[in-house]
């Protein structure tokens, strides 16, 4: 019975995190996106920030608590999820045409290689130290400096049209009603957003310790149920991308949608490998 009750407790304080993220978060940096007149990428990179909320404090207080090898399951399942949910939202918003632009194509390719890194280490149970840490510090960058090239090369004159169309529309919505004072107010709600945020991961963090270490349950299982619970702000940020763009009814806004949730998937991504399961690592050093 104290298993079950438990059990439920890592449910609750994970859907915390998820609602909190999806409800609160998202629409907050969305909305200081819009305010700032953000291009498509850029808005699709605080998307992918936004939506790693929910790994980065479930990997933090997984490692801390000693429980390194529930992050990799978790940032593993985490990074396969995003990328069947991102196919499955290009398919259902029939814009699998654009998946043929070489910049979007060779992002897909690197958010691949983020699956493929953890699952290898997970199948030679190769484990990660401060090496790692070095070494995903540095492919972080050159991710980040491959994926800036490639839509400067293949993306760039759609993106200055894109640019040059949402500067438009934003002009017309500051016409209609002048939002930009409201930007410390968001800025305060979101710091607010965080503090709860860290409140109910380390709630989740004493669920994950007495389920693994009182219970017994497996790592493996719980990394992969974290990943299941955490990727879900990322389906909801692909599709409304998508279906955002999508109602305008235009060529030019459907290519914006798929550009803004490929940049969402692939900064989600290696924010999960690179970065979170990097902080994991020198978490687990330190206090593991």
């Amino acid at each position: 019975m104290n298993l079950i009750f438990e059990f439920l407790k890592f449910i609750i304080f994970s859907l915390g995190i998820v609602i909190i993220s999806k409800y609160l978060l998202v629409p907050i940096l969305r909305k200081i996106s819009t305010i700032l007149n953000l291009s498509a990428r850029a808005r699709g990179n605080i998307a992918g920030f936004a939506t790693s909320v929910p790994e980065l404090l479930t990997v933090c207080f997984s490692a801390s608590s000693g429980l390194i090898g529930t992050s990799i399951y978790n940032i593993l399942s985490s990074n396969t999820i995003n990328l069947i949910q991102y196919t499955f939202t290009v398919y259902l918003n029939k814009n699998q045409k654009y998946l043929r632009n070489k910049a979007i194509l060779t992002d897909i390719i690197l958010a691949l290689i983020t699956v493929a890194i953890p699952l290898i280490a997970v199948i030679f149970k190769f484990t990660f130290g401060m090496i790692s840490v070095v070494i995903f510090v540095m492919l972080s960058f050159v991710f980040y400096y491959i994926n800036h090239n490639m839509h400067k090369l293949y993306l760039g004159k759609e993106d200055k049209e894109i640019e040059k169309e949402e500067q438009t529309e934003a002009e017309n919505e500051d016409r209609k009603s002048n939002k930009k004072g409201n930007i410390i107010l968001y800025a305060i709600v979101l710091l607010i957003i965080v503090a709860l945020l860290y409140w109910i991961g380390e709630l989740l963090s004493n669920s994950l310790t007495n389920l693994c270490k009182t219970f017994g349950l497996p790592e493996i299982v719980v990394g992969i149920l974290l990943g299941f619970i955490t990727s879900i702000p990322e389906l909801i940020t692909f599709t409304e991308a998508q279906r955002k763009e999508k109602s305008k009814n235009d060529e030019m806004a459907n290519k914006i949608g798929v550009v803004e949730a490929t940049n969402n998937l692939l900064t989600s991504n290696i924010l999960n490998l690179f970065v979170i399961q990097s902080i994991g690592i020198i978490l687990y050093s330190i206090f593991g």
